[in-house]
């Protein structure tokens, strides 16, 4: 390149303004480049290569000369390395005069555009390479903050929504038996109706507890239900739920299961379990329990309130029919509590 422009003058410049720049001779062919576009990983020596036999010109299309090159001076060119990761790269190109309408050369100046942060990470580049003037290392800056905001309020979220999560278990959660409460049971309600399958609830009364708690103090009473609220816990599956509904009051909602066959074999099993002896103080308690049972597949439309004051009266039956039993609710039974004066939701002998 000769005339009124000093090449190498010209390259020092641009060295300084412009680290990604690529200076060509009349030929496309390479003469000098930036230290920040010699970080891109491409041969050891690129001068005296094409431009274009080392980057790739995607938009706008031409042909692969150089003067197609210059009919495209001052327009924005879309570039990618022909190398992996094939960088995507923004330029404008800049013809060099050589006096008169000679042209000697041109200057293309590079830019990552959006692609910048990956070009970070890909080349390891620093603010050194960039040029002073260049805000592309503020908008990293930036970028970095916001990223590590980001992180930090998706940790802040993340704790917030633990904290939100253990807060709605304990308020569902029984102190004294880590069972669910009564507030839990329109939820669990919800769930087994939102199910679509039939289910079955069991109403649960302990017998003679409130003997065994005014003889040996609320200490013994708390144990009793402790070591209920376990064996039922064995005694049932795991997509069943136990809800301790206040005092010796437990109920039991079994999804997918309405066998009357089924039940009164659980309802057994779960009797002989809590009659099993509990030492207190060097003295075995004895009780056992009372069990009254619904199930969904008796009622159209389904009806929960319903179900619940069933079951209830079922328990009311067993009751009055000497304790530690089992009953499924049937027609008869809500006949018999309303000739006897007593409906659901009375409170049976304990």
């Amino acid at each position: 390149m000769t005339g009124g422009v000093d090449p190498m003058g010209l390259a020092a410049v641009l060295d300084t303004l412009c680290p990604m720049h690529v200076m060509l001779d009349s030929t496309g062919h390479i003469r000098h480049t930036g230290p920040a576009f010699r970080r891109l990983k491409l041969d050891e020596k690129v001068e005296g290569r094409r431009l274009l036999e080392l980057m790739e010109l995607r938009r706008p299309k031409a042909a692969g000369s150089m003067s197609s090159l210059l009919k495209l001076a001052g327009t924005k060119l879309h570039f990618s390395l022909r190398r992996p990761p094939r960088t995507e790269l923004k330029g404008v190109l800049v013809p060099i005069p050589c006096g008169g309408c000679q042209v000697s050369g041109a200057v293309l100046n590079l830019s990552f555009g959006i692609s910048i942060v990956d070009a970070v990470r890909d080349y390891s580049l620093t603010a050194a390479d960039f040029a002073a003037t260049d805000l592309t290392v503020e908008m990293l800056y930036l970028v970095e903050a916001k990223s590590a905001a980001m992180d930090e309020l998706r940790r802040l979220n993340l704790r917030l929504d633990g904290a939100r999560l253990l807060a709605e278990e304990q308020a569902f959660t029984d102190k004294l038996t880590g069972l669910k409460n009564r507030r839990a049971m329109d939820p669990v309600m919800a769930r087994v109706v939102e199910a679509r399958q039939h289910f079955s609830l069991m109403h649960i009364d302990l017998d003679h507890f409130k003997e065994a708690n005014d003889t040996h103090g609320h200490a013994a009473g708390d144990l009793v239900l402790q070591v209920v609220a376990q064996r039922l816990t064995s005694g049932t599956r795991d997509c069943d739920t136990l809800i301790r509904l206040g005092g010796d009051e437990f109920l039991l909602v079994l999804p997918d299961q309405s066998s009357p066959r089924a039940l009164e074999e659980l309802a057994e099993r779960l009797i002989q379990d809590i009659e099993c002896p509990i030492v207190f103080g060097g003295k075995q308690l004895q009780i056992s329990a009372s069990i009254g049972a619904s199930t969904s597949a008796n009622y159209k439309p389904l009806d929960i309130k319903r179900m619940m004051e069933d079951a209830d009266t079922a328990l009311y039956a067993v009751k009055a029919a000497g304790r530690q039993g089992f009953k499924l609710y049937h027609d008869a039974l809500g006949r018999m509590g309303a000739d006897a004066g007593t409906g659901a939701g009375a409170s049976p002998p304990t």
